[in-house]
């Protein structure tokens, strides 16, 4: 299917539009990414009294189990309720068996407060009502525990999109809106940070947000999912991550306000995610580039020690998680890396704003995918590095060239100041093991 140029436009004094920003591509045809069951293995970490029971076949079983490398001594916090075949028959009664699986359940593991149920591509094809499961069984359950449902298929979305839509479920749940006047106003939040991070990276965030003076910060997830949070008119939210438009798009139907900033990947990125955050809470600048120097010059030693390793290389980004444009931003302006192209499932205008604007005409942004297209394209540009799913990581690395899976920069710490090296640092592993295996260590000679 042909290609659909766009070019980003802006209105000048005159009123006429002029071309700015990046090259956009639209492409249509054949994708390949993970679904947004995957989302489960970091949600299950961060939500420390929650389970997420999967709808769905073996096969969506065998991933779960696969993607999280769970050892077979330890109790999870996730499952699978499998549809079989007299489900997909529709032979059996699937509410009926869903109710039981969810009594059993909750009866063995009382200390679960929130329980999801995760519809799967299974579930929706046969049009099982988890919404309305989820109602009833919350009814039959609560108030202790409560049932809550998102979409964690595969169909037409890519696996970022799965924490979206939990997070999403959760802004009805876990948030307790109040008006200035009402009581407990003095207890809502001021500012509000949406998406899943690691406990160490929180906890770096909010120490740094509270030597601002910003006293009432929460997160979304809580690291518990029985946690109320209080918001209002004056609470402001900022998301950590691109893919969760769903979220904010609910966060501001309630009134709060959102901050439009970069993402914090990176010594730049995290300085104009604080600046951004800082000046809309009305701290001035001069005292928010004060608390954060020290920050600052910790990642400047460890991006220094790293870009020898990456200035002046080729990168080429395939579609996957919606990371992949302040990533590259990242490796342009920090690390010195040509960007040849970068891949994005899907590009959110108005999420990525912050991130689109400064960009020159040079970069090529294709968002969607056809992956033949896509695939002929990298052959022929023979980047230094390629950033891509596991299912084209293989292959790329048989024909020669070096690939970062693109999954590992969703479950790996990279956000803030403190993971600045450690985000360069996964870009170089490619290079690395390529040099490891140039050297053709013959067999049975200790590396």
């Amino acid at each position: 299917m042909p290609s659909l140029h766009q070019t980003s436009t802006s209105t000048d004094s005159t009123g006429l539009e002029t071309s700015i920003g990046p090259t956009l591509v639209r492409e249509r045809g054949q994708h390949e990414v993970f679904c947004g069951l995957t989302s489960i293995v970091w949600l299950h970490r961060k939500m420390q009294d929650a389970f997420f029971l999967v709808v769905g076949s073996r096969t969506c079983a065998h991933l779960i189990q696969s993607a999280a490398g769970v050892m077979i001594f330890a109790e999870p916090r996730f499952g699978t309720a499998i549809l079989d075949d007299r489900d997909l028959a529709g032979l059996a009664d699937a509410n009926d068996e869903l109710d039981r699986v969810v009594h059993e359940l909750l009866s063995r593991r009382p200390e679960i407060r929130v329980l999801f149920l995760v519809g799967s591509c299974p579930s929706e094809v046969i049009k099982l009502d988890l919404g309305r499961a989820a109602e009833r069984l919350s009814d039959r359950h609560g108030p202790h525990q409560r049932v809550l449902h998102f979409s964690g298929s595969g169909i037409e979305t890519t696996f970022t999109q799965g924490e979206d839509a939990c997070l999403s479920a959760l802004v009805q749940t876990q948030l307790d809106w109040v008006e200035p006047h009402e009581p407990g106003a003095e207890s809502a939040l001021e500012l509000l940070l949406v998406g899943s991070l690691a406990d160490v990276v929180e906890d770096q965030f909010l120490i740094l947000l509270k030597d601002l003076g910003l006293k009432r910060v929460g997160c979304l997830p809580a690291r518990r999912g029985g946690q109320r949070l209080v918001v209002g008119p004056k609470t402001a939210f900022v998301c950590m991550a691109p893919y969760l438009s769903e979220t904010a798009s609910r966060l501001a139907s309630l009134g709060c306000q959102r901050i439009s900033s970069r993402f914090p990947f990176g010594l730049q990125g995290t300085t104009d995610w604080f600046l951004a955050v800082g000046q809309a809470c009305g701290i001035p600048t001069d005292r928010i580039l004060q608390v954060i120097r020290p920050a600052q010059r910790r990642a400047q030693l460890a991006l220094t020690a790293m870009r020898p390793m990456l200035e002046g290389r080729r990168v080429f980004f395939f579609p996957d998680s919606q990371l992949e444009i302040p990533l590259a931003r990242f490796l342009h302006d920090e690390m010195g890396m040509e960007i040849v192209e970068v891949g994005v499932p899907y590009l959110h205008q108005v999420m990525m704003a912050e991130e689109l604007r400064p960009l020159s005409s040079d970069w090529r942004i294709v968002e969607g995918q056809d992956v033949d297209d896509q695939l002929m394209r990298c052959r022929q540009a023979r980047p230094d590095l390629v950033v891509c799913g596991l299912g084209l990581a293989n292959p790329l690395e048989a024909e020669g060239l070096s690939t970062k899976w693109s999954i590992e920069l969703v479950f790996t710490p990279i956000q803030g100041f403190d993971q600045a090296g450690d985000l360069a640092e996964l870009f170089t592993r490619g290079f690395a093991r390529r040099a490891r295996l140039a050297r053709r260590i013959p067999i049975g000679v200790a590396a």
